[in-house]
């Protein structure tokens, strides 16, 4: 053995020692056990004690030190940053309107707070405290729709027990809400949650169903659960957001001016970036989605081009012609009229 791997077998074997101890060790206990010096020993306690909460117990004037947790608890307990992160994400959620993400997390948050002892609680509650009052989670405009914790346990529920899901659904163009069942295979969160479903008995793909717009949720009867082959993260790739149509091929090209920005930047999660001569960047990825595609890329302004496809180029051509109506007639741009894109600040 060499002597840096012997020096750390000593390491581990004084924290085994000190968490097995019901009364604690002193300097010379753990220097005997050892084999070591006091002051070896001692600058062995003083490294355990920035990794482990090491209690010092004075009896008789002489200290003893023990690791009163077991050694599991040591690497699972949560630090005051990872119990803050959760909490602003608690508070984000809520303010987004996103109640029933926000209960589920709330809960998880208080079976944290809640398996943490008055030592621990004493350890970590003034960096808790600073770290929560200064931290939170950016909360953008976008919809709010309230759903019913029931809605989401009873999907969950039909996922769990591999039945069909049976509802009424009150979609945007309809008069009155139609019943549906249909086989979850998923869900899918974010400014709203949706249920991915598929009609049982057809050969159309799943589709996307509003949990808030779900009416009287309730497991089937009749079996039907995702095939086993089913990957969600690649059905989600075939789209941009959320509006699933014909997939086609982008080319995006980003000017030299904003080249570093693009780089750092996620178009897609399939994207492949090529690097032109001049400084250009190629962003190419497969998706559909053409109508998002085309409201997020007003972000990027006069800094790139759409390249192809013709569907992408006439999707974006029509909703300049619907933004300038937002616009008041003498407020309306002139042919010379140059845009120039916001600046992003890092």
């Amino acid at each position: 053995m060499t002597d840096r791997m012997a020096k750390l077998d000593r390491l581990l074997a004084l924290v085994h020692a000190l968490s097995e101890s019901t009364e604690g060790l002193t300097l010379d206990d753990m220097a005997e056990t050892l084999g070591v010096n006091r002051r070896t020993a001692e600058r062995m306690r003083d490294v355990i004690a920035r990794h482990f909460d090491l209690e010092e117990v004075t009896e008789d004037r002489r200290k003893r030190f023990l690791i009163r947790d077991s050694l599991r608890r040591v690497y699972t307990r949560p630090t005051a940053a990872e119990v803050a992160a959760l909490q602003a994400e608690v508070d984000g959620r809520r303010e987004a309107g996103q109640t029933v993400r926000a209960d589920q997390l709330a809960n998880l948050l208080a079976k944290v707070k809640g398996a943490f002892d008055d030592r621990e609680k004493r350890r970590i509650d003034p960096d808790l405290e600073a770290l929560t009052r200064l931290q939170r989670t950016m909360v953008t405009a976008g919809p709010v729709a309230t759903v019913p914790p029931e809605t989401v346990a009873t999907v969950q529920a039909a996922i769990l027990s591999g039945c069909c899901l049976e509802f009424s659904y009150a979609a945007v163009q309809q008069q009155e809400p139609r019943w549906r069942r249909v086989i979850p295979f998923g869900i899918v969160h974010g400014p709203l949650s949706y249920l991915v479903g598929k009609m049982p008995d057809r050969e159309n793909d799943p589709v996307y169903y509003r949990l808030d717009r779900m009416i009287d949720p309730r497991l089937s009867e009749k079996l039907g659960c995702a095939p086993d082959d089913w990957d969600i993260d690649a059905w989600l790739a075939d789209s941009f957001a959320v509006w699933r149509d014909e997939k086609q091929d982008v080319v995006l090209r980003v000017h030299a001016s904003a080249a570093a920005r693009a780089r750092e930047w996620r178009f897609h999660r399939h994207q492949q970036i090529e690097e032109l001569e001049n400084g250009d960047l190629l962003i190419r990825f497969t998706s559909g989605g053409m109508r998002e595609l085309a409201e997020h890329l007003f972000t990027w302004g006069n800094e790139l081009v759409i390249e192809q496809p013709d569907a992408l180029i006439e999707m974006m051509r029509q909703r300049i012609v619907a933004a300038l109506t937002m616009l008041p007639t003498q407020a309306q741009p002139s042919e010379t009229t140059t845009f120039v894109a916001p600046t992003m600040h890092s």
